[in-house]
């Protein structure tokens, strides 16, 4: 059933006979992004399979469409696309200001694409998006030598770019993040000579992979799992062959640890993309005792593929730190609710970056998790959890206008003994609509309806 515009918030309910089935998810997020971007600087058309319709990936389209992209919707999912890229020459400049909505991968992606070009791009957002640190990216943009500027002190959204003639720099990342990383190596890719970008950490390569599969070249030195440095030389075209976009890993979390931390529960998801970088979150739950397996299939193009199974189990407490987090990110609330029915304490450090994004998340899952009576310590950049395999009787989380708080919410009321109700379902079309409906056909419940005896819907 899907979920209507009237239902702002919705009753998850226990799964009581345990979640079961083969479920393919939308596809992977980072790749359509990226898929539309460097599609739109290719030298000829680029096809896209699997596309990602959400609502962050269609203001990526619509971005590509005010840059004077043609890009073509195929069949009647829309997930088929044609990008009718002509190089960066084949850029305009927007007769408007660019909405990236609440996605913050084209916030920060987009600036390094037009930092090459001699023309104006205003970029703005959600609430959300303009609270979002930009510094990061338009400090080595004008380093580089691109006009930038952005509200308090060039620090915040909205933000104008006027590129030119762009010149190799050495940039050396505070924090790891493929996002910053990815427009600089955008940036790179225009500019005369050598970039070289150091990243504290590992963080998704996608951009490299998707680059490399063009023609171009970028090398990243370093050990796989620590720090390294990216060297990025100018090109004059990319050449990309067709994408085929696989399922996307983040969307895939939710359903595994569902089906870890819910008794009689048997779940695989087939087609999801096993990017190294992208799934830290399944060597933490190897860790602590989850049941995986995992049948590598072949390559889509520049990414790995394979399906995943996951069946119930009991688990016991772990610690995530720093040089982990990149690679799962926005994997890290899953990985705090299944730390909340782990046997013992587990710590998170060196995750601040989770309060930069669509939400405070360490704040908001501190505060999810404290309403399921679940004992937490938050710290400024992390969390302790004291987990009990007993699990939550249920109870009421606010979901913020996150998405992917809002999906850790259903799935806390499934696993739970009488229920969550989470304040805001619809804002999960950000990354993965039809979520619910994915829900239900594994065997979960839900219900449009508030809980009579808490009908504000508040956790407190």
């Amino acid at each position: 059933m899907a979920v209507s515009e009237a239902a702002a918030g919705g009753l998850f309910l226990p799964a009581t006979k345990g979640l079961r089935g083969v479920l393919r998810v939308p596809g992977d997020k980072s790749v359509s992004h990226r898929a539309i971007l460097l599609g739109a600087v290719n030298d000829g058309p680029v096809e896209v399979s699997g596309f990602l319709r959400s609502a962050d990936t269609m203001a990526t389209v619509a971005a590509a469409r005010a840059l004077g992209v043609q890009v073509e919707e195929r069949g009647s999912a829309g997930t088929d696309l044609v990008v009718h890229g002509a190089g960066w020459a084949g850029l305009r400049e927007p007769e408007d200001v660019v909405d990236v909505a609440n996605s913050g991968t084209l916030m920060r992606l987009l600036p390094g694409l037009v930092a090459s070009r001699d023309f104006l791009c205003v970029l703005t957002g959600d609430a959300s998006i303009r609270r979002r640190p930009m510094g990061r990216i338009l400090e080595p943009l004008a380093a580089m030598g691109a006009i930038v500027v952005g509200r308090t002190g060039n620090t915040l959204p909205p933000i104008a770019i006027r590129g030119g003639v762009l010149r190799a720099a050495e940039h050396r990342l505070k924090v790891a993040s493929a996002q910053v990383k990815s427009c600089l190596i955008l940036a790179g890719l225009r500019a005369e000579g050598q970039t070289t970008i150091w990243e504290p950490a590992p963080s998704r390569d996608h951009t490299e992979r998707m680059i490399a599969y063009a023609g171009a070249r970028v090398e990243r030195e370093g050990t796989p799992d620590g720090p390294g440095v990216i060297k990025v030389r100018p090109v004059q075209t990319l050449a990309m062959g067709p994408i085929a976009v696989p399922a996307d890993f983040s969307s895939a979390a939710f359903f595994l640890v569902a089906a870890s931390l819910i008794p009689d529960s048997e779940v695989t998801v087939s087609g999801v993309g096993l990017n190294p970088s992208r799934t830290g979150l399944l060597r933490v739950l190897a860790r602590m005792g989850a049941q995986m397996q995992i049948e590598p299939a072949d390559m889509m193009g520049p990414e790995p593929v394979g399906d995943v199974t996951a069946r119930s189990c009991d688990l016991v407490a772990t610690d995530v730190d720093a040089d982990e987090v990149p690679s799962l990110i926005d994997e890290l609330p899953l990985f705090l609710l299944a730390a909340a029915r782990s046997r013992g304490t587990s710590h998170l450090r060196g995750a601040a970056e989770l309060r930069a994004k669509e939400s405070d998340r360490l704040h908001a899952m501190a505060v999810l998790l404290q309403a399921l009576g679940v004992s937490v310590v938050e710290h400024p950049d992390g969390m302790d959890v004291t987990g009990d395999p007993g699990s939550w009787s249920g109870g009421a989380v606010k979901a913020e206008r996150d998405h992917r708080l809002a999906m850790v919410g259903a799935i806390a009321g499934a696993a739970s003994r009488s229920g969550v109700y989470v304040d805001d379902v619809d804002c999960v079309d950000v990354s993965y609509p039809g979520f619910v409906e994915s829900l239900t056909s594994l065997g979960g419940e839900w219900s449009p309806e508030q809980p009579k005896n808490d009908p504000a819907g508040d956790p407190r």
